[in-house]
C-alpha cells in the first residue's frame, strides 16, 4: 500500500471526534459523582457508594481511552510529518502504531460500554 499525505488525513475527522464523545461521556461522569458524592455525604448507604465505585473506575477508563485516542492523533500527525520529508518506511511505522491506538481505544470504549449498561441494569432490576 502506498501511503500519501491524505491517508492519515483521513484519520483527523474520526478521531477528533471519537475525543468530543469521549470528552462529553467525561463531563456527564464527572457531574453524575459530584451529585453522588454529596448524596452520599449527607446520607451514606451501600447502594450510593457501589455507584461511586462503578463511577469512579468508569471515569479511569475513560481517561485512557482519551489517552489513547490522543497518542494516536499525535502518531497519525507525525506519519504526516514523515510522508512530507519522504522518510516512508518510518511513516508506515508511525500510521501503523496509530490505527494500533485508535484500535485500544475504541476496544475501550467497548468495555466502558459493558460497564455502564450492567450499571443501568443493576439499577432497573427492582424495576421488574
Amino acid at each position: 500500500m502506498e501511503l500519501t499525505l491524505t491517508t492519515p488525513a483521513l484519520l483527523f475527522p474520526a478521531i477528533s471526534l471519537l475525543m468530543l464523545a469521549y470528552t462529553n461521556r467525561f463531563i456527564v461522569l464527572a457531574q453524575l459523582i459530584r451529585e453522588l458524592y454529596a448524596k452520599y455525604k449527607e446520607n451514606p448507604d451501600g447502594a450510593t457508594k457501589g455507584q461511586l465505585y462503578n463511577l469512579k473506575r468508569r471515569i479511569v477508563i475513560i481517561k485512557n481511552m482519551q489517552i489513547f485516542g490522543a497518542l494516536s492523533f499525535f502518531f497519525c500527525v507525525m506519519c504526516m510529518f514523515l510522508i512530507f520529508f519522504e522518510f516512508m518506511f518510518l511513516a508506515d511505522i508511525m500510521f501503523g502504531i496509530s490505527l494500533v491506538l485508535l484500535l485500544i481505544s475504541l476496544g475501550l470504549l467497548v468495555y466502558e460500554l459493558q460497564i455502564s449498561v450492567n450499571a443501568l441494569n443493576i439499577q432497573l432490576e427492582d424495576f421488574e
